[in-house]
């Protein structure tokens, strides 16, 4: 599996107080665990399993993901904006490895 590669999408300006949506995405094979191999062997799970949003350091957003979600796991949220400064996103798989993408807005 190729290393998961983190996408964002969200304004790179808003309003002071605006209500801004952001997009997220990461590749990720997100193997379930009930799958099995040619031959006939459990294939190990292996899932993004959380994903959290900070802004300036304060939670904005985050989940526990479960085995039932697709491949390549979206999520489309909102947060209200009062300054400038810098968003970030963090996935942790069932490995312990964290996979993080930072993302500044600024206020106009």
């Amino acid at each position: 599996m190729a290393k998961p590669r983190p996408r964002v999408k969200l304004p790179k300006t808003a309003s002071a107080g605006e209500v801004i949506t952001i997009k997220t995405l990461i590749n990720h094979v997100m193997e379930s665990g009930q799958r099995k191999d040619k031959e006939g062997k459990p294939i190990p799970r292996q899932i993004i399993n959380k994903f959290t949003c900070e802004f300036n350091g304060t939670p904005v957003f985050s989940c526990d993901i479960e085995p039932a979600i697709s491949a390549n796991p979206y999520f489309e949220f909102t947060a209200k904006v009062m300054e400038s400064g810098k968003f970030k996103f963090s996935w942790v798989d069932d490995n312990g490895e964290t996979y993080t993408h930072e993302q500044g807005i600024q206020i106009k």
